[in-house]
């Protein structure tokens, strides 16, 4: 079965469970068709003069990328939101829990088995996305004798609308990992299948002591995230995804971006660059990867147990040091 039409299968049957977002596969290939049809006496003159696509192409003129780029967006933001629900509830107390599933949000199942299904479909959504834009973009360069198609994932990716650099990919990875680890309901331990497993091959590996976050999300994709901070070349402690996506220790990020633990990362100035690819406007938008953190306080008991000690220490010193200064300034001492 050819690719366009499996990926417009999944989206009809996903689509007929909730309203789902996602690139017009079918569309954009007739555009690209269109496009292959072009006068070839006009494509060879334009050849001649160092241009492989014509100026009154309709593609190059804006019609394909616009159309992608909002499509990538509602993806991404469609992804991002429901990832970061599945997360928050499975993160939630029981009580929470129970209120959330007695008001019906989004008709999620009670169980455990509910959750691990719900994030299996957001693995499979954000996957099948993935294979479908990098496809259209490859056949995009094929038809046009360029690299304007791998340039412009390259601007999406500076723009940080690619769906396999969220964030929430990433706890999805740790809570696939950590539900492997938790302990069964009584109810569920009896069933005679084990829960479907988000990922096949997902895993937090140990080279050379520095930890790394593996997943081979398919036979040609495959991602590897490294959890070692940058800043204190240590690994990752109380983790905090910046929106250019790297990963950092917590008050390693507040130090980065010169504000105290107190105020937060919030308030952080928009000028402060990350310090591995010197973005701005980084801060603020920053995600805590609470499921990464939990699977390596599972992983590196000892060392998390000293880092624990020492970053409490550090933040008693800073908010005192904070406190001091506003009485300080409240009193005009």
């Amino acid at each position: 079965m050819k690719f366009c039409k499996k990926y417009e299968e999944y989206m009809q049957g996903q689509k007929e469970k909730k309203n789902l977002p996602g690139v017009g596969f079918k569309k954009l290939k007739k555009i690209l068709k269109r496009c292959r049809r072009r006068d070839h006496q006009i494509a060879s003159i334009n050849h001649q003069h160092g241009n492989n696509c014509p100026r009154e192409c309709t593609v190059c003129d804006g019609t394909f990328f616009p159309e992608l780029l909002k499509e990538m967006e509602d993806v991404v933001g469609w992804f991002n939101e429901n990832a970061q629900k599945l997360l928050e509830l499975h993160l939630a107390s029981r009580f929470k829990r129970c209120l959330t599933w007695l008001k019906g949000n989004n008709n999620r199942k009670r169980s455990h088995l509910g959750l691990i299904q719900e994030g299996k479909d957001l693995v499979s959504y954000a996957l099948i996305n993935s294979v479908a834009i990098r496809k259209i973009l490859k056949k995009y360069d094929k038809i046009h004798e360029s690299s304007q198609g791998q340039a412009f994932k390259t601007q999406v990716q500076k723009m940080h609308i690619e769906i396999l650099q969220s964030p929430w990919l990433c706890e999805l990875m740790a809570f696939h990992i950590n539900l492997k680890e938790t302990q069964k309901d009584c109810s569920e331990a009896v069933l005679a299948t084990p829960p479907p497993a988000l990922f096949d091959g997902c895993s937090l590996v140990f080279d050379d002591g520095k930890p790394l976050l593996s997943c081979e999300l398919s036979d040609s994709l495959k991602v590897d995230i490294d959890l070692t901070c940058s800043i204190c070349l240590d690994t990752v402690f109380d983790p905090i995804s910046l929106t250019c996506g790297h990963i950092y220790c917590y008050m390693c990020a507040c130090s980065a971006a010169s504000v105290n633990v107190v105020d937060g990362l919030k308030t952080a100035d928009p000028s402060e660059k990350c310090p591995l690819c010197r973005e701005v406007c980084v801060y603020k938008g920053a995600v805590h990867l609470d499921e990464l953190s939990i699977l390596l306080k599972r992983s590196c008991r000892e060392y998390w147990e000293e880092r624990r000690k020492t970053e409490r220490a550090e933040r008693l010193q800073q908010a005192k040091e904070y406190w001091d200064y506003q009485c300080r300034s409240f009193t005009g001492i």
